[in-house]
């Protein structure tokens, strides 16, 4: 009786620590990477973009084996592009879907929001598109370890624009409009001015508020002093608004924008030509990677993407990059081991060489896309020029 009891346990134990392993392996069998954007909401089209590159890149990467022999799992979370969601979103993923590495979100104020969880909790955080200068940045000011993004900054997109505007333009006397309660809009604004104004050109600024359809009131000040050039530095959906205003007003000079117009073709009509916006990348690129990358995303789905999709893209391929040559098989292990790596990758992607600076800052060069009506009459984007950092 009492052998039989005791071989009962050791039974038991052995098939409890039997169990233990298998669930190990199964565990070990995957890399999740949770993503989390705005899927649905005012800047839906951000975050489709973001997730649909993101889902080609992994599968690709799946379909040549993987990394170091593990499958990549993408976990997908919408914040709606509020930042209290985004919070949410992150403890889902990193509590319980137990995801290392986040991608996201798009927009600056989203993404902040859970920066200084990513450090807490050390967990890696790529953040495709937001541009805002203290994302990368903790509470002290200093470089945050776990943080880092694709894109470039909204400094350099702000002078990006006013040394288009002054150099390939030939413009002298320029008008602003931007939302004075978007951190985004505020210091592309603040950067143009800078520049236009170190360069010897005059600038008038009006502003508005955060939501704002109506903005014909500021629109007559800028036709009073006659600008050659107006900036709009905003999302896709207000720009398109403002641009058929100002045609409205009898205003044609060209407009200059950011990457937040990235959607206005899809979004806008005639109003928005003879515009010129800053970007991370151009469709009509003749490189290799940027053919092959258009490529498969039109072929999975139908469209060109966007430069948010190319970032997403660019996001997935850097951290399989850190991943494999970490070379290991336990993530959440090596996860100090992979943002090392990380931290000074080098490489050609999507949107360019890249390399990162001290801030976790991407150092590449900016393009400028101009929009375009094409000979079906439909609106349409072309290359117009590269400005280096």
């Amino acid at each position: 009786m009492k052998k039989s009891l005791k071989f009962i346990m050791t039974s038991a134990l052995l098939a409890m620590s039997l169990g233990f392993l298998a669930s190990c392996a199964q565990e070990s069998t995957s890399i999740k990477i949770g993503s989390i954007g705005p899927l649905s909401g005012a800047v839906a089209v951000y975050g489709t973009e973001a997730k649909d590159a993101a889902v080609l890149a992994v599968e690709e990467i799946n379909a040549a084996g993987g990394i170091n022999g593990l499958q990549i799992e993408l976990i997908a979370e919408d914040d709606e592009g509020d930042p209290a969601k985004t919070v949410s979103a992150f403890k889902k993923l990193t509590v319980q879907d137990k995801c290392k590495i986040i991608l996201g979100s798009l927009t600056s104020g989203c993404t902040k929001a859970i920066t200084e969880q990513s450090k807490a909790t050390k967990v890696i955080q790529m953040a495709p598109a937001a541009t805002a200068p203290n994302i990368t940045m903790d509470d002290s000011g200093n470089t945050n370890p776990w943080v880092f993004r694709a894109c470039f900054i909204d400094p350099f997109q702000g002078t990006v624009g006013a040394k288009f505007a002054i150099e390939n333009l030939g413009c002298k006397n320029a008008a602003i409009l931007y939302d004075v309660g978007n951190d985004y809009s505020v210091g592309l604004m603040e950067n143009f001015v800078a520049t236009f104004e170190a360069a010897g050109g005059k600038v008038t600024k009006e502003s508005y508020a955060t939501g704002e359809k109506d903005f014909n009131a500021q629109i007559t000040k800028i036709k009073n002093v006659n600008p050659d050039v107006v900036y709009l530095p905003d999302y896709y959906a207000t720009v398109a608004l403002i641009a058929k205003q100002l045609r409205a007003q009898g205003i044609d000079t060209p407009l200059i924008g950011a990457d937040g117009w990235d959607g206005l073709k899809a979004n806008a009509g005639d109003e928005v030509t003879n515009g010129f916006y800053s970007n991370h990348y151009a469709a009509d690129s003749t490189t290799p990677v940027v053919k092959n990358f258009v490529a498969s995303f039109e072929k999975k789905f139908g469209r060109q993407p966007t430069a948010f999709a190319a970032l997403s893209y660019d996001s997935i391929y850097m951290l399989k990059d850190a991943i494999e040559k970490s070379g290991t098989k336990d993530v959440e292990k090596d996860i100090s081991k992979i943002r090392d790596i990380l931290e000074a990758n080098e490489g050609d992607y999507v949107t360019g060489h890249l390399t990162f600076d001290t801030k976790h800052n991407p150092v590449k060069s900016a393009v400028m896309i101009e929009m375009i009506k094409n000979e079906d009459g439909s609106l349409g984007e072309k290359y117009a020029a590269t400005v280096q950092p």
